[in-house]
Order: C-alpha cells, then structure tokens, then sequence
C-alpha cells in the first residue's frame, strides 16, 4: 500500500507539471490526431488533461478501490475521449472528456465492488453511487419539515426521487451494506461452527420427492400395463405402434400392413383409446376409495 502511494504522487506530480492547452492549442492538436494520426499530438493532449483524469479518480476512493487502478482506469477514458473527440462541434475537450473518464471510473468500480454484479441498468447505476447522498438529502429535508422517516417511506421516497422501484433501492441497500463474505467462513468463532455454505438450501430434488415421484411412475407403469391388457391383440398392436415408439408409424403404413383401410385403423385406435381410458378410470376410482 505504501508503494501504491508513492506511484499516486509519482503520478500525480507530473500530472500537475503538464502544459495547459488554450482553446486554440486544443484545437490543432485534436485535428493532428484525427486528420493525421499524429501520435505526438495525441501525447501532448492526453497529457495536459491527466490532472484532470487524477481529480476525478480521486473523488471515487471512498468505494475501496486502489488509487492507481482508479487512476488507470481514467487514464483509459481520457484515452477514448481523445480517440473519439471531433474538434468540429465546437466542445472543448475537457467537457467532451469528462463524461469518458467517469464513465469508465464508474465501470471499474461496480465491476470490482462485488463478485455478484452490482448493476446492470442506468437506474441501478445511479443508485450505486448516489443513494447514500440521496438518502441523506431526503432525511434532512424530511427532518426540516418536523417528519421522521421510517425505512419504508425513506425508500418509497428514493425510488421516487431516482425513478426507480422500491425493490431496486431495498436490493442496493444491501449491496452496498457490506462486502462479500466466503461461504466457507464459520458462522461462529467456534473452530466446530457450522459454515454459511451448510445453510444453503438445496436446489436438488429432494429424497422424498423423489420416492414420491418414483413410486407414481410405478403405479401409472401398473395401470397402464393393464389397460393395455384388457385389449385385443390387434388394438395392443395398434396402439404400440402408433404411441409407444419413439418415432409412432403412420395411419397409411399399418393400414397396409394389416389390409386395413386408413380410416378402419384410426377407428380402432380410437377404440383402443376409449377402452384404456375406462379402464384407467376404473383403477384410479379404486385408489381413492382406499384412500378414503
């Protein structure tokens, strides 16, 4: 950490060193990179505004992140805001470049916060880094009109206010409420304790689910072999062939093996179906009376 620092002011000193532009100077060497890719203009411009990529890294080490990380990241959105920078709308590049280097700050932060991603929406991103302002402005307001916020109503107001939903700002609270933790730690200080990761709930089928499932696939395994029973060979045939195979045959196909007509074969089917079905019907009378 002690290095850290040293390269922060490393950095920082010849960051404060750097020529400033006028608008005019700005301007040429914008043009030198774009018209020309002149590679020593864009060195000069980039810079003459690493003080301000440093400044706006520095307003970001509240959320635990190393100085020259957040450093480099601006760094790299000072170097896409050159890259991309059009000289002819008439913006100074400091304005078109500041929206880079937060943008690519802010990226880096959220991505490093926690191994669970912390925001995906604009919404959610507002959320992350202006909630606890946001709440904090509420609470005073709130406290100059004589009011006691309660969490509810604080939240309800922040959603409001930041045109989120409630379940949005209760989900960055918690996000925000502390840094991620492993599974593996105990849930005492106790060597024996029982560790976060056995509290887990199982998202496997459980045991008696699974007994339960497997002994109604028996009995319906049952009920319908004898469904199939109580048919003639032919409809059995009929129906194993058109129903119990992975790929069912045809009307026409069986039709020509048995010298039957299209139509007479869909007849016994339906036959067969209707036989089953009573039969099934029956079994499963017999079940609820037991039950009963």
């Amino acid at each position: 950490m002690a290095l850290d620092g040293y390269i922060d002011r490393s950095v920082s000193r010849q960051a404060m060193k750097a020529e400033l532009l006028d608008a005019e100077t700005e301007l040429r060497l914008a043009y030198a990179w774009r018209d020309r890719r002149d590679e020593q203009a864009l060195h000069r411009l980039i810079t003459a505004y690493m003080r301000l990529a440093i400044s706006m890294a520095m307003r970001f080490r509240r959320y635990g992140a190393p100085m020259n990380d957040l450093i480099q990241e601006a760094s790299l959105g000072l170097m896409k805001a050159a890259d991309k920078f059009d000289p002819d709308r008439g913006v100074r590049f400091s304005t078109y470049a500041v929206w880079w280097i937060k943008a690519g700050i802010q990226d880096y932060v959220m991505r490093n916060w926690s191994m669970v991603r912390t925001g995906s929406t604009s919404g959610q991103k507002a959320l992350f880094f202006n909630l606890r302002r946001v709440q904090a402005k509420l609470e005073r307001e709130a406290a100059q009109c004589g009011e006691v916020l309660d969490q509810l109503e604080l939240r309800a107001r922040v959603a409001t206010e930041m045109g989120v939903t409630v379940a949005e700002v209760e989900m960055m609270e918690g996000r925000l409420s502390g840094s991620d933790f492993s599974l593996n730690a105990t849930q005492s200080s106790d060597e024996d304790g029982r560790e976060w990761i056995d509290a887990l709930e199982d998202d496997g089928v459980q045991a008696a689910d699974m007994v339960e499932a497997n002994h109604d696939a028996e009995l319906l395994r049952g009920w319908l072999q004898r469904a199939l029973q109580g048919l003639n060979p032919r409809e059995r045939y009929i129906v194993a062939e058109r129903k119990l195979k992975d790929e069912g045959r045809t009307l026409e196909s069986l039709g020509e093996e048995l010298g039957l007509s299209k139509e007479r074969v869909r007849q016994l089917e339906a036959a067969a179906f209707a036989k089953m079905r009573r039969s099934l019907e029956g079994q499963s009378r017999e079940v609820r009376h037991l039950l009963d």
